[in-house]
């Protein structure tokens, strides 16, 4: 058994490891803000309006951990995440009652969203994975959603499943205040403390942003209204490009994206790996090809 949460032979491990994943997880907040309540509960217990990118980032290092961390690594840090998410409450301003954060349904839709976002970007974005392998993704997420507190069986596990619950959830979804101001966030963010040294190229910013909301879904853009619309073929090709461009990002360089504790735990995963016979020469982003693996491993996943 590898060190890691999600092995390399994984397809959660080919979806994660892509670069396009920076899209699918802005992508994700835009979607995610259009529940009433799940935006309620972001905007009143954090910082979210003086820092939404630092939002992202937290995220980043959540998935990071669960994908290439140890058991021990995700465990300890699932069991914070609950216990955060268990003693915080929202003003449900429909009803001007306050109820808990951690109920299954908002969870549920948080996970959907952010999830179903990274598969759907890294496919328009040319990451080639067969219909089957997209479904295979899910179920490995389901793992994922155990962590902040869902029952696996409760969680759509193929695409089909997962259309027929983003369907369901249509007439719940509304543009809040805040989530319209969110989308304006997103898309001109406040630098985290570890980025500020890209402060001077946040113009170039917007593109990116723009870029994460054209990727939404149709229905999604035609709620917020936030942006003309565009040809979404230019959005697939745009999309395409700004993969091959990350892509070509050397892996330590890229890495400094994330809070310091989770690039110690990269390197951690890439000293494990090694140990267990992985060729990580090229990083972890290598480990996508078999001929990296341990013989055993390849011969098995062929």
């Amino acid at each position: 058994m590898t060190a890691t949460v999600q092995p390399p032979e994984s397809v959660t491990w080919r979806v994660h490891i892509d670069r396009s994943m920076w899209v699918g997880g802005v992508r994700s907040l835009m979607l995610q803000a259009l529940h009433p309540m799940a935006m309620w509960g972001v905007w009143q217990n954090s910082n979210f309006q003086e820092d939404p990118f630092g939002r992202l980032q937290r995220t980043a290092d959540f998935v990071g951990v669960a994908t290439f961390g140890t058991h021990e690594e995700i465990d300890a840090l699932a069991r914070k995440v609950r216990d955060i998410h268990r003693s915080l409450r929202i003003l449900n301003h429909d009803t001007g009652k306050k109820e808990r954060l951690d109920q299954p349904e908002l969870l549920l839709w948080v996970h959907c969203a952010e999830v179903y976002s990274y598969l759907q970007v890294a496919r328009r974005a040319g990451l080639l994975l067969t219909d089957a392998m997209a479904d295979q993704y899910l179920d490995e997420q389901r793992h994922t959603a155990a962590y902040v507190g869902l029952h696996p069986e409760d969680v759509p596990g193929s695409v089909a499943e997962m259309e027929r619950y983003l369907a369901s959830m249509r007439p719940h979804l509304r543009v809040t205040e805040e989530a319209a101001a969110t989308v304006r966030f997103l898309m001109w963010p406040t630098m985290p403390e570890n980025l500020k040294f890209l402060a001077p190229g946040k113009p170039g910013y917007f593109p990116f942003g723009a870029l994460c909301y054209y990727s939404l879904p149709d229905w999604a853009r035609k709620m917020y209204g936030a942006l003309p619309e565009v040809p979404q073929p230019a959005v697939t090709a745009a999309l395409r490009s700004f993969r091959l461009a990350m892509n070509s990002v050397p892996e330590k360089l890229h890495d400094y994206a994330f809070a310091k504790p989770t690039r110690d735990m990269l390197e951690r995963a890439r000293q494990n790996l090694a140990a267990e016979g992985y060729d990580v020469s090229k990083g972890l982003y290598g480990l996508r090809d078999p001929r990296r693996w341990p013989t055993r491993r390849a011969l098995t996943a062929a």
